[in-house]
């Protein structure tokens, strides 16, 4: 098929190295994978264009810049004409599939005018995250364009349960056709070096993290309990892949709660996609140390991630969590934001070595079974032939 994906989220640079943008590339070479030609429309780039792409085309939408936020707005409204102009000149396309983007509609839009089907992937509340982490001004005008990228939709998939809930209760309207499909990863780029998976022998007993520096993330209840970790065993070291806002503040609370040096608390500032795997393969364990939010909506990369490489994983037990993670059968589950719980599951780690090796090579198993972005792409091209479009039948063959 002829797939037009679509991200008009300035917020997300396609070729970036933030969780946002590996979600994106992780899509696109899945449904390179599957063969399908992709044609790529982003008002953000950053970074090389990764290779899996080269023989996709790239298209570059309008990014309105001002430095007043009203009219920001507006200018970003306005961009749907250019948009949906750029995939009428480039089409015809067999499916659309789009990364909701607060002021967008027009991929949706253009989808339903010409009798092809819409999927439109809706990874987090926006209305919501810009109104308490940025700044909107115009609610209504936001609302109103989500309400058409959604009533445009043929389908509309939720990374969570929760997310799926908010819609429905936002956009009632839109609810038949909602569905949660869960984030995915590659096992391939995350082999584990042997039959017992990446725990290791030698070195000291290393605790890691991966992602973004963000308040959300808890990354200092990690520090705090991996302080506690060094009270019972000092041999030990904190690897914090990543970067953020919080760097700093994390850097200072590391070097106030452990009073230790750089050799045993590495950060490691922001890396690239290709790069995690080779991180995770100085880990004994990983950690999603979510604090306890009223409203967990992710569907956390991370986690799949650590899962893939084999690696035994502590998680905050909230959101979907709980029904990829089984406490000590793949992992293990915490209390979200009790950092006793979360220094007690490190302590019982790092002294039991065979429950390392059981719990990461049942995590692997999980992923291989079911959670590879190939099984998330079937699941949602399999969404998309369920269409009452006359294209349905193309869009069932190409899954």
């Amino acid at each position: 098929m002829r797939i037009a994906y679509h991200c008009s989220d300035r917020g997300v640079p396609v070729f970036g190295t933030k969780g946002c943008s590996v979600h994106v590339q992780e899509v696109l070479r899945a449904f390179d994978a599957a063969g399908h030609a992709l044609e790529l429309f982003a008002a953000r780039t950053d970074g090389p264009r990764p290779g899996f792409l080269g023989a996709h085309q790239v298209h570059e939408l309008v990014r309105p810049r001002s430095t007043d936020t009203a009219r920001l707005e507006q200018m970003t409204l306005d961009a749907n004409a250019g948009a949906r102009h750029q995939l009428i000149t480039n089409g015809p396309f067999d499916l659309v599939y789009e990364r909701y983007s607060l002021w967008s509609y027009a991929a949706m839009e253009y989808a339903r005018e010409h009798a092809i089907p819409g999927i439109l992937e809706v990874n987090a509340p926006l209305i919501e995250e810009q109104t308490q982490y940025r700044e909107l001004v115009s609610r209504s005008d936001a609302r109103e364009a989500t309400r058409r990228s959604l009533a445009a939709a043929s389908h509309i998939v939720a990374v969570s349960t929760q997310l799926a809930s908010y819609l429905r209760d936002q956009f009632p309207e839109s609810a038949s056709r909602i569905h949660v499909v869960g984030n995915g990863v590659d096992g391939g780029r995350f082999v584990p070096t042997s039959d017992v998976g990446l725990t290791r022998t030698d070195g000291p007993f290393t605790v890691g993290f991966v992602g973004s520096l963000k308040p959300w993330h808890g990354v200092e209840l990690l520090i705090d309990a991996f302080a506690a970790l060094c009270d019972h065993r000092r041999d030990c070291k904190l690897l914090i892949v990543g970067d953020g806002p919080l760097r700093d503040r994390l850097e200072q609370r590391a070097r106030i709660a452990l009073d230790v040096d750089a050799a045993t608390v590495e950060f490691t500032g922001s890396v690239t996609p290709d790069a995690i795997p080779s991180h995770l393969r100085r880990m004994d364990v990983a950690v999603a140390p979510y604090p306890n939010h009223e409203s967990f909506y992710f569907s956390p990369l991370k986690i799949l991630q650590y899962m893939a490489a084999s690696l035994p994983v502590i998680a905050s037990r909230i959101g979907d969590i709980p029904r990829l993670i089984r406490h000590d059968v793949n992992g293990v589950l915490t209390a979200p934001g009790d950092v006793s719980q979360l220094a007690t599951q490190l302590v019982r780690l790092i002294e039991d070595y065979e429950l390392r090796i059981r719990l990461g090579t049942a995590a692997r198993q999980t992923i291989i079974s079911d959670y590879s972005w190939g099984h998330v792409i079937q699941r949602i091209l399999r969404i998309a032939s369920e269409s009452s479009d006359p294209s349905a039948a193309l869009i069932k063959a190409g899954a």
